[in-house]
């Protein structure tokens, strides 16, 4: 496994892929050798692409490990529309386990591939933005660019 650190328009992404995957987006270093791989940067590329507002979506092969709870969250996050949120409590019901909301949210807490796997786009039941992994501001910027994009609509 490779990673790579690049600087974007909201601060050091880390960028890992194993193989023909990326495995992992985080906004913290892991413990992995430094190889820039042509996943790596296609994947930053499409990254900054999303950030300045060019791109709605990825096409980059991802793999992502967890307990199958976790995934069927992760896979849950992937239907959220660009431009759109959904509540915890939304994506409990779209999984088939309506009252596993606090469940959806540590699950949602331990998404492995930031932005790709948007996780961002999950909000409070209130309609309040509620933790990420980023950081609130970065959380904030990615709903801005994606709202500039798109009117921002509840799943």
């Amino acid at each position: 496994m490779f990673q790579y650190r690049y600087k974007t328009a909201i601060g050091n992404i880390f960028i890992t892929a194993e193989e023909e995957f990326i495995t992992n987006i985080s906004f913290k270093e892991l413990n992995y050798d430094y190889k820039e791989t042509a996943l790596i940067r296609n994947t930053y590329n499409q990254i900054c692409e999303y950030l300045e507002g060019k791109r709605t979506c990825f096409d980059v092969p991802i793999n992502f490990r967890g307990t199958p709870f976790q995934k069927s969250v992760w896979n849950a996050l992937r239907k959220i529309p660009y431009g759109a949120t959904a509540t915890y409590k939304d994506i409990a019901k779209s999984i088939g386990n309506p009252k596993a909301y606090r469940a959806v949210g540590l699950a949602n807490n331990k998404n492995p591939i930031a932005i790709i796997i948007p996780c961002h786009r999950v909000i409070g039941s209130n309609g309040e933005l509620t933790g990420y992994a980023g950081g609130l501001e970065i959380k904030k910027s990615l709903l801005k660019i994606e709202k500039e994009c798109n009117s921002i609509k509840v799943l």
